[in-house]
């Protein structure tokens, strides 16, 4: 695709500006991806439930420019909901029409074809102002209108219907959803264009949680304004929760208000597209016991096929980008004078970006927090199936060995024996097995930044990092994972995962790192997964 890289973001602001003047322009209209004030108090996204097996609802995609010059993309109902949270339950289906509200890309613009009559998912041309969308960590069907990514493209002015049916073994946890289209994925996320999804029923896996006020939480990132060159105290990027700014330099934090004396039940999405989050809540200088419940969607100890989980405590989680931990936390006692939710600084090595230290919001307490928090009900039967249930002692069908590598242009993941190569969605997959393999898979980081492995459709039990198996507390089924950055010197970095495919998803899907500069730049791969009879 020619100069798409370079191109997209003076396009992209040019875009939002237009599509600013005309939504300006249209009476009694507000901008299509409204953002709250610097220390807003922190306002819970809209909540679309399921009825009857089934959660039908609308997106429109939008761009727009805020008054920083920022590009914003956000996904709109047409009651005008921006990145509300979808709640489904095993067994459900999600009926989404997606429609691309965006300008046409500009004439000249670069475009790509990404499929053939064989495997076109919506247009078969790929322009600028494209978008799709992933669910990520769900395990759902990667056919044409569920989980597919690499050839469903929606173009200006279309609709595209997505029916995605959840298994009745999902696990009930916290999932998200953003656009997915190559090389358009980081301004996209950037943009704000994101919002989660809940698997009802943790209450029946981690009783622990009923009763407890849930409190949905995402953190986002977004381009520094004036674009300062990062180090010491200036980040690579900005952040937000729940879309109030933080920005550098006032970095004024957003507002949490706790009734005092009750724990809440917090649900946190790292959204960034490339920004590394290490949470802390400190009271008074003290950090505060976080009890984990869930990571990516699946909650901690539930696989041993007991069907119930086991909650482990710690005073600080990494969330990678694209990951998620769900956790109980007490408010601050009336002693406490300052209580804080920060980000620790996150060292993604002498190639990575800058994360450092951040507060992202202040704690206060108050008898009539605001918004009024919806609570987990109590347990109503028997956990369901789990989907990863004896995945921990099952005998590894295949090893394999992958690598990270990048040059001063280009990301690449490879399979160990291989020529690196960036991604291109009519690129061969990278790797075939089959419906019902467990497989070994070994993720060495040649490079000096930290990447971010994702894996589409299924998730992955975490045995080693660097050759040396995790204590039990980070043997967790996730779906990103983070591989250190080589410091120029010894054994390269790696982490060992134990790949489940023994779901029902066959077909194409892609791994990739989640740092989506990395990912757009190329570091993706396809694996395909063939029936058993194959």
């Amino acid at each position: 695709m020619t100069n798409f890289g370079g191109y997209l973001r003076t396009a992209f602001m040019a875009l939002a500006g237009i599509a600013l003047g005309v939504s300006c322009a249209l009476a009694q209209s507000r901008p299509p991806c409204p953002r709250p004030a610097a220390g807003s108090i922190v306002t819970e996204p809209d909540n679309l439930v399921s009825a009857n097996g089934v959660l039908s609802t609308a997106f429109n995609y939008f761009t727009t420019m805020d008054a920083e010059g920022r590009t914003l993309f956000c996904f709109v109902t047409p009651s005008g909901s921006e990145s509300p949270t979808l709640h489904v339950k095993p067994g459900d289906t999600l009926l989404l029409a997606a429609t691309n509200q965006n300008p046409p890309a500009p004439p000249g613009s670069p475009t790509e074809v990404v499929s053939n009559p064989m495997n076109q998912c919506g247009d078969s041309t790929q322009t600028i102002t494209s978008v799709n969308i992933h669910y990520h960590g769900t395990n759902t069907s990667p056919q044409c209108h569920g989980d597919q990514v690499i050839h469903t493209i929606i173009n200006s002015g279309e609709t595209f219907n997505y029916s995605l049916h959840f298994p009745t073994d999902e696990p009930p946890g916290l999932y998200w959803y953003h656009p997915h289209v190559h090389h358009l994925a980081e301004v996209a996320v950037q943009g704000g264009a994101s919002g989660v999804i809940v698997v009802d029923g943790i209450e029946n896996i981690q009783p622990v949680v009923a009763g407890l006020p849930e409190r949905i939480l995402i953190v986002r990132d977004q381009v520094v304004p004036g674009a300062p060159t990062p180090g010491g105290a200036v980040p690579s990027w900005d952040i937000s929760l729940n879309y109030v700014p933080i920005s550098y330099p006032a970095e004024t934090p957003a507002i949490i208000q706790m009734k005092p004396g009750r724990k809440e039940f917090w649900r946190v999405a790292n959204a960034s597209a490339d920004t590394q989050i290490d949470l802390q809540v400190v009271y008074d200088g003290v950090p505060q016991p976080l009890q984990i419940v869930s990571l990516d969607g699946v909650p901690v100890g539930s696989q041993d096929g007991t069907g119930q989980g086991k909650t482990f405590t710690v005073t600080d989680i990494l969330i990678p980008n694209a990951g998620r931990a769900e956790f109980i936390v007490a408010p601050p006692s009336p002693s406490v004078k300052n209580a804080s939710l920060i980000t620790l600084n996150v060292n993604t090595g002498p190639a990575g970006d800058n994360d450092p230290q951040r507060t992202l919001a202040t704690i206060q307490t108050t008898v009539s927090p605001t918004p009024t928090l919806p609570v987990i009900p109590q347990p109503s039967g028997p956990a369901n199936p789990q989907r990863f249930a004896g995945l921990a002692t099952a005998k590894p069908t295949a090893q394999r060995n992958l690598f990270f590598s990048e040059n001063d242009v280009d990301f690449f993941i490879t399979v160990q024996g291989a020529t690196p190569v960036v991604f291109d969605a009519n690129n061969p997959p990278a790797i075939i097995t089959h419906q019902g393999a467990v497989e070994d898979w070994t993720i060495e980081n040649q490079t000096g930044e930290v990447h971010e492995f994702h894996q589409h459709q299924i998730h992955f039990l975490l045995l080693e990092r660097n050759g040396v198996p995790v204590p039990p507390k980070q043997q967790q089924y996730l779906d990103t994972a983070q591989v250190d950055f080589w410091n120029g010197s010894g054994p390269f970095p790696s982490i060992k995962v134990r790949m489940d495919f023994r779901g029902m998803d066959v077909g194409d899907f892609v791994y990739h790192c989640h740092i989506l500069e990395h990912e757009d730049g190329g570091m993706m791969a396809i694996v395909r997964v063939l029936p058993p009879s194959s």
